[in-house]
């Protein structure tokens, strides 16, 4: 499946097929099966960008890694030596992550993560051709063990999937969190059915739970968790509580906090002009998914007007420049190329009939992550 914006299309009419863009890119995403709606916020966020920008230079193709790993390594591979492309982006799973960045990084293409940010990659495994985005795994969980902190809260019950992002999850809450644990599990990564979990939460003694499941793992627990009539505060990452599970969720998620490095209430005009933009060509609400694609687009359009791309060194440095206008307000990376920037606290609302989240703190300021001391370039 290939997609091309507006503009190279009608360019391309005009010259014929034979031309090529100058700067190709290969998203691999979730498109299909579970979590497909994070893949789809992140195409849609992204594309919205690249029709924005009205560039006749850069052609994007996109396939459909259906949240499996081998599949998603054939694609790079297909996409590294028969498309040919410069640059790799929109994996939503950290498993997939690690499976495809390091491959694709070492044949010497750049990978922009939407996404996945498993810590490796933020350590000893950084690369310079490797840039992230959205955060490191672990940051939206350490502000959420912060928040906890502030509130009271001394002795929660935590649980993720079994998988690196899971894992990142509460190493991250772990790390912020200065009470005691009552319970600590590991679930299976597409999971549906809590009522053993659940059981475990209501003999724990728990004076909260801290979870998380993204895509359609979190609709499921949210909904047996509200109605099993246990009655705990939730706390969560916004994967949690994103635009897309909150619908799906309805009335269980109200006045649930959670945390997040975006909102659509973030003050600043490029954020208001891309959530007006998102809901007029979607017909939905961006979610944090789609705010990071855009983000990624954006941050990729950057560099092309710098460089050019067949100058490594001078595009990777307009990459790490991050001159662009970001959703989010002032955007850095720090030296591992993971974004230092701020962390909110938000709170599950409705508006009308739709449900959604508006920022009620700032959790962490000016945040970094914990593996930035471990990278080398």
């Amino acid at each position: 499946m290939k997609l091309r914006s507006a503009a190279l299309a009608a360019a391309m009419a005009l010259v014929g097929a034979t031309a090529q863009a100058d700067v190709k890119v290969g998203m691999i995403t979730t498109l299909s099966g579970g979590g497909a709606g994070l893949g789809i916020d992140v195409r849609d966020g992204f594309m919205l960008a690249v029709q924005q920008a009205g560039r006749d230079d850069l052609e994007v193709v996109i396939e459909d890694d259906q949240r499996k790993p081998d599949i998603a390594v054939q694609l790079a591979d297909k996409m590294i030596q028969s498309e040919k492309v410069d640059v790799l982006t929109g994996i939503i799973w950290s498993n997939l992550a690690m499976a495809v960045v390091p491959a694709a990084t070492a044949q010497g293409k750049f990978y922009l993560s939407p996404n996945a940010g498993p810590s490796p990659l933020a350590g000893k495994g950084c690369h310079p051709n490797y840039f992230n985005v959205a955060w490191q795994n672990d940051n939206l969980h350490e502000a959420a063990g912060a928040y906890a902190n502030d509130t009271g809260l001394k002795n929660s019950f935590i649980l993720a999937p079994n998988y690196p992002a899971g894992k990142d999850a509460l190493t991250g809450y772990k790390r912020f969190f200065e009470g005691a644990l009552s319970g600590e599990l590991y679930t299976k990564l597409g999971q549906t059915d809590y009522a053993a979990e659940i059981a475990q939460i209501r003999a724990s003694g728990a004076d909260s739970v801290y979870f998380f499941l993204p895509g359609g793992m979190g609709i499921s627990f949210l909904k047996q968790y509200a109605a099993s009539g246990v009655d705990l505060p939730l706390v969560g990452p916004a994967f949690s509580f994103d635009q897309g599970i909150l619908q799906a969720v309805g009335d269980a998620a109200m006045g649930v906090k959670n945390t997040s490095q975006w909102n659509k209430d973030i003050d600043n005009a490029t954020n208001a002009a891309f959530v007006d933009s998102f809901q007029a060509e979607y017909g939905r609400l961006p979610s944090l998914y789609a705010s990071q694609g855009f983000d990624t687009a954006n941050l990729l359009i950057s560099a092309m007007g710098k460089a050019d791309i067949a100058d490594a060194d001078a595009f990777r440095a307009a990459l790490k420049a991050a001159d662009f206008d970001s959703v989010r307000g002032e955007f850095a990376f720090g030296d591992n190329h993971h974004p230092v920037q701020d962390i909110y606290v938000r709170e599950v609302i409705k508006e009308g009939d739709v449900y959604t989240n508006k920022i009620i703190a700032t959790g962490l300021s000016n945040h970094s992550d914990a593996y930035a001391g471990d990278c080398k370039m």
